[in-house]
């Protein structure tokens, strides 16, 4: 597909890098020579160098042939004049960030008169991952399907669990919950597991869960759960707003304190956010961290704008408490050196981005198929969970999965059906209409019948 990316920072860089690896025609417009230069040197794309949100600009990257314009520029308004503009011209879906909390409640309204397919906020998804992880403190990411009837759950096993050593064909009857492991990460391995496979202390599993069955699973195999009464946040930017917001309208009997070294920003958190204690001071401060109860806090999340003192937070309140770690980290590159840290649960807000663009791309692609309706990448990317509407495709409607042939490394994960979960076994079969979970090692599925050997 032909895809326009209006400005090249954080996010749109990600996002161009993630869809060029999809195999899309890329073109990148954004007034900044230098970032423009190193966006088309590190990820090998058309550059266009303008105003993203003029016509002329807009034409000379293809507004009339393209597919798709995303509009990520540091400008919530530059960013809906862009979508405007290619709507009208190139007549493609467009796609816009609009971050600031002023918009929120006229977010549907702003869809619906500026025809966007979609619009993306960063900082209000990584928000609520970081919510659902607060409600759910034992996990190491939340990801939901189906508006919430499955979740998919990462988390580690540890040492002497009822797991070591037990068989995944064994599981049903040992544990009594009815879960699904479908993937495991050893070390650097990661594979989609059998009924044969076994798990040990210090395995990262990925499972598929309806929301009741997450708290008995993690008590039966011996993790600990205990609810967040308090929560210590370090930085008051807009995803310490978002998850006070959260929190507030979940009912959460929760505590949040936000330490936030502004002045100006802590003034208008406290208007903002009444039921949260509001700290003016350096969240890097010892003495200040120390007094304000980061030994005793049952969570602490570092949400600053930088990823080293986020990272040094994190390790730091780890070291002096048991507290739930969430830990903000913008710049992906070095995955692999942060996974081995006791950060906790890592958020990537540009990533959580990327995965909901990817989605709807990938349905774009394939709109008279069986759709993707929600993509997650796990396992530190290894593998992906994709969740289906099922279309009337006869090779693989009403077939049992036992004679359905599957490429390696395909597992399905749930089936969703008239609002009941079925978690399925070799004689269950898919109709039109059902949701789909499927997790794959393998990359680049549009279509359910990509599972297919």
């Amino acid at each position: 597909m032909n895809i326009i990316v209006v400005g090249c920072g954080k996010v749109g860089l990600t996002l161009a890098d993630q869809l060029n690896r999809e195999g899309h025609d890329l073109t990148i417009i954004d007034n900044n020579e230098k970032a423009l230069r190193h966006a088309v040197e590190s990820i090998d794309v058309m550059g266009i160098h303008g105003n993203g949100a003029m016509l002329q600009t807009q034409s000379e990257a293809g507004i009339q042939n393209a597919d798709v314009l995303i509009a990520a520029t540091s400008s919530d308004e530059i960013n809906m004049l862009c979508c405007l503009i290619a709507k009208k011209k190139g007549n493609c879906s467009t796609i816009a960030r609009i971050r600031d909390p002023q918009y929120t409640n006229e977010i549907g309204y702003l869809r619906d008169e500026l025809n966007l397919a979609m619009v993306i906020n960063p900082e209000m998804a990584a928000a609520k991952e970081a919510e659902r992880l607060l409600r759910f403190p034992s996990a190491m990411k939340i990801d939901s399907f189906s508006r919430g009837r499955l979740d998919l759950i990462r988390t580690k096993i540890p040492g002497g669990s009822l797991l070591c050593g037990l068989k995944l064909r064994d599981l049903p009857e040992k544990i009594g919950v009815n879960v699904l492991i479908c993937a495991i990460r050893r070390g650097e391995e990661v594979r989609i597991p059998g009924g044969d496979d076994e798990i040990f202390g210090g395995d990262e599993i990925n499972f598929i869960a309806d929301p009741g069955d997450i708290t008995p699973f993690f008590q039966k195999i011996g993790i600990k759960y205990e609810p967040v009464r308090d929560c210590m946040i370090v930085g008051g930017g807009r995803i310490s707003y978002y998850i006070a917001k959260y929190v507030e309208e979940s009912r959460l009997r929760m505590k949040l304190k936000i330490i936030e070294s502004n002045r100006e920003r802590c003034d208008y958190l406290s208007d903002a956010l009444p039921a949260a204690t509001i700290i003016n001071g350096d969240g890097v401060d010892q003495e200040l961290l120390l007094r304000e109860g980061i030994e005793t806090t049952d969570a602490f999340c570092s949400l600053t704008g930088f990823d080293e003192e986020n990272i040094m937070l994190s390790l730091y309140a780890g070291k002096l408490s048991d507290a739930r770690l969430i830990t903000k980290i913008n710049r992906i590159a070095f995955e692999n050196v942060t996974s081995e840290m006791n950060l906790g649960s890592v958020i990537y807000p540009k990533q959580i981005v990327a995965e909901s663009i990817i989605q709807y791309v990938r349905a774009l692609k394939n709109s008279l198929g069986s759709n993707v309706e929600t993509l997650y990448r796990i396992a530190d990317g290894k593998a992906e969970a994709l969740e289906f509407k099922v279309g009337e495709d006869r090779a693989l409607i009403r077939r049992s999965f036992s004679e359905l042939r599957f490429k390696p490394n395909v597992l399905v994960g749930g089936i969703i059906r008239n609002h009941k979960v079925i978690t399925p076994g070799g004689s269950d079969y898919m109709l039109p209409g059902d949701r789909v979970i499927i997790v794959t090692t393998n990359t680049g599925f549009n279509d359910l019948k990509d599972i297919l050997a």
